[in-house]
């Protein structure tokens, strides 16, 4: 399993706008084969600070989201709407193991 988290800071004027665009790539991304979770968080203690957690069963199935139609429309929306550049980091999952999930 490939897990991605991504961190994001909103300029806080278009948080709402934001938020209703990232669900609308949630909604598609869980709907992808290769999804295990698309997680959209947003931090308890700065509303402008976002987390999205992606987990894929392969790294093509990763790859494959980022050639999305709503993976791109998305990316398009919101770069203006971020305070500064997205961070992604990529993991590899320990735990749980993928070939327990897969029974």
């Amino acid at each position: 399993m490939i897990v991605t988290c991504v961190t994001i800071y909103v300029k806080k004027e278009y948080i709402n706008e934001f938020v209703e665009a990232t669900l609308e790539n949630h909604t598609h991304s869980i709907e992808e084969a290769g999804n295990f979770r698309f997680d959209v968080l947003q931090s308890n203690d700065d509303e402008t600070k976002f987390l999205l957690y992606e987990a894929y069963k392969t790294k093509e199935a990763a790859a494959e989201h980022k050639k999305t139609a709503h993976y791109l429309k998305w990316r398009d929306t919101v770069a203006v709407w971020m305070e500064r550049p997205r961070e992604g980091v990529g993991y590899s999952a320990i735990a749980p193991n993928i070939s327990l999930i897969n029974r």
